[in-house]
């Protein structure tokens, strides 16, 4: 049986920010263009600013209308980047089948590991203390026997969370999860699925 885990880093860009300025913690950061002009888009947006309502691919000028004292930061994909880097570094400690979806989040296969822990929720454990410890950043896991599973389980308990979803466990997690919650369905198809009856996975 394989032992997948899911990576997702919380809130990456604006998090990445505010630790390198300790004057935008806890405070409501938006990572992307301009407000002013046209076109400006957020990239990611802090906890403190997803309180208000703003989201990923968001106008700008719409999020300073929800959020007037956002602090607006043009990205800085160069230090992500480095991050990023580092963050891989640390999955390759325990196993080299990585799968990167983004510069924030990867599946990693650790059927087998490299230091032979045996348990995927030790591993995803300790990665996320690695994290936490070397980057000064928090992440997210999903631990699960295949991808589809362990994407979902890692948005369960973010921020800085943990969910394992065993075998035994799968057919009535699925039957209870909202389809807008599987991994690949947007917002559109979501309704449409609902719109013909089909809310959940069962």
């Amino acid at each position: 049986m394989r032992k997948i885990i899911h990576i997702d880093m919380d809130a990456f860009y604006a998090s990445v920010e505010q630790r390198d300025e300790p004057d935008y913690r806890v405070k409501p950061i938006v990572v992307g263009g301009s407000p002013e002009g046209r076109g400006g888009v957020v990239a990611t947006a802090s906890y403190e600013a997803r309180k208000f309502g703003i989201h990923s691919a968001m106008p700008s000028k719409k999020a300073l209308e929800l959020c007037p004292h956002a602090i607006f930061i043009k990205p800085r994909f160069d230090v992500y980047k480095a991050v990023s880097n580092h963050l891989r570094e640390i999955f390759s400690r325990y196993t080299d089948i990585v799968e990167p979806l983004s510069l924030d989040e990867a599946f990693l296969d650790v059927t087998t590991d490299k230091q032979n822990i045996g348990s995927a929720i030790t591993i995803a454990e300790l990665i996320r203390n690695t994290v936490a410890r070397e980057l000064q950043l928090t992440a997210s896991a999903g631990v699960s026997v295949n991808k589809f599973v362990a994407k979902i389980a890692s948005d369960m308990k973010k921020p800085d969370g943990l969910t394992f979803i065993g075998p035994s466990k799968i057919e009535s997690f699925m039957e209870e999860l909202p389809v807008g919650r599987f991994f690949g369905v947007g917002k559109v198809t979501a309704a449409k699925m609902n719109g013909m009856g089909l809310h959940t996975g069962a």
